[in-house]
């Protein structure tokens, strides 16, 4: 795949920040797009109005076994076969690790890692006809686990298990490959910002562009790059965690251990348990 032109592209979670992001790349670039969001609609791209408008987004939950293999074939079956899946639905949420799993936890790992298990699923026999890739979108969290937000973390992790032995059962025919942003600026964040557990301060915000431009990347490589992180202190940060990760705890518990002596997570319920122990020494 090293072009995008007249190839067949689906996009999960499309009208999130990302995937709108991605619609309008891929249209860019000349691919034939169709997108897979709880609701169905349309995604605004620019591209001739003779076209009949954005880029058609067909209406599922992901987490219903039941209706994804039918949605996946209806879009395969729009766009005439399949070249290019982008597992790009995901949702977060605060989850301390020290407290039971509740729904919270529950909703993230079934977007996060059973829905795009199910998509793939889904979308195999046609990508493997074309001799197709897959892209999934994890996070550095993935490698790189914070405090408090368990659950996102675990969920992105069993999300690169679950690609690398595909890539061992499937990779002869199909290229898998991970993505691993930062945080960006968008509503995934809304209710950790609101349980009063912020990642300013933690984790470093990267633009939306450099994410599109490494799923761009692993999508037209000459060869399915297995993983790719979406900017230089990306690759630092993915190398660390890989090669040093007692040298990445050291650095996680420094930050956090920083914020709990300023007082930054004073106001957040969640974290009652780590100022108790902070405080007790």
């Amino acid at each position: 795949m090293s072009g995008l032109a007249g190839r067949r592209v689906l996009v999960t979670g499309a009208s999130g920040t990302f995937g709108r992001h991605l619609c309008a790349a891929f249209t860019a670039a000349g691919a034939r797009v169709v997108g897979i969001d709880r609701q169905p609609g349309t995604v605004a791209v620019d591209r001739d109005p003779g076209d009949g408008g954005g880029v058609p987004v067909l209406g599922c939950d992901l987490t219903d076994p039941a209706a994804v293999a039918p949605t996946v074939a209806a879009a395969v079956d729009r766009l005439g076969g399949l070249d290019l899946l982008v597992n790009n639905a995901g949702v977060g949420g605060p989850a301390p690790a020290e407290l039971p799993p509740d729904e919270v936890v529950r909703q993230q790992l079934e977007v996060n890692l059973l829905a795009a298990w199910r998509t793939t699923a889904a979308a195999l026999p046609a990508l493997e006809a074309a001799r197709g890739r897959v892209v999934f979108v994890a996070s550095r969290m993935a490698l790189l686990p914070l405090p408090l937000a368990a659950a996102y973390g675990v969920s992105k992790r069993a999300l690169v298990a679950y690609a690398d032995a595909l890539r061992h059962e499937v990779g002869s025919h199909v290229g898998v490959s991970v993505v691993y942003p930062s945080m960006v600026a968008s509503p995934i964040h809304d209710s950790t910002a609101d349980a009063g557990l912020s990642l300013n301060g933690v984790s470093r915000p990267e633009p939306v562009a450099g994410v599109v431009a490494a799923i761009l990347h692993a999508a037209t490589a000459r060869r399915a790059p297995r993983d790719v992180a979406t900017t230089r202190r990306g690759r630092l940060e993915l190398a660390l965690a890989r090669h040093a990760p007692r040298l990445a705890d050291r650095l996680v518990r420094r930050t956090v251990s920083a914020r709990l002596a300023a007082g930054d997570l004073d106001a957040a319920p969640l974290a009652a348990g780590m100022r108790r122990r902070h405080r007790a020494g």
